[in-house]
């Protein structure tokens, strides 16, 4: 557990265990959580939530403070990234790049290949020129 020191931030959380969720609160200190709230004692509280100590914890409340985070936490050692080059090298007359197209698309959803079906057909239409859409099919597709 990190130490806190004189220089961190911290923030009161109360969470209300209600039944249909948690609502969370935030307060920036523990004096204003007892103003908006007066069946909280004071006292009571700063016992429980003082440094290093537990969450006060009831059945319908958990109260708790938290760092604020003002800086990322970085990591003790740092990889350095790099990028791999994926390359296939083949005779072209080796390749059988149909049969892994084929592997691909019947991979994609139907929609997807519909989406690629209409913009290749639209990259072959000059401008203005519209699909000859007499010998195409109406089909609803389920997703």
């Amino acid at each position: 557990m990190k130490k806190i020191g004189s220089k961190d931030k911290r923030v009161v959380v109360l969470q209300w265990k209600e039944p249909a969720g948690t609502r969370v609160e935030v307060f920036s200190n523990l004096k204003n959580l007892c103003l908006n709230y007066p069946e909280f004692n004071y006292n009571t509280l700063n016992n429980y939530l003082g440094k290093g100590r537990t969450a006060y914890e009831k059945d319908h409340v958990k109260i708790e403070r938290k760092t604020v985070l003002t800086k990322p936490d970085m990591p003790a050692t740092i990889t350095k990234r790099s990028i791999a080059p994926v390359v296939r090298t083949v005779k072209l007359h080796e390749a059988n790049d149909s049969e892994r197209d084929l592997i691909y698309w019947l991979a994609q959803p139907p929609k997807k290949r519909l989406e690629a079906v209409a913009f290749i057909v639209s990259q072959s239409l000059t401008k203005n020129q519209r699909m000859d859409k007499t010998s195409i099919r109406t089909v609803k597709i389920n997703e």
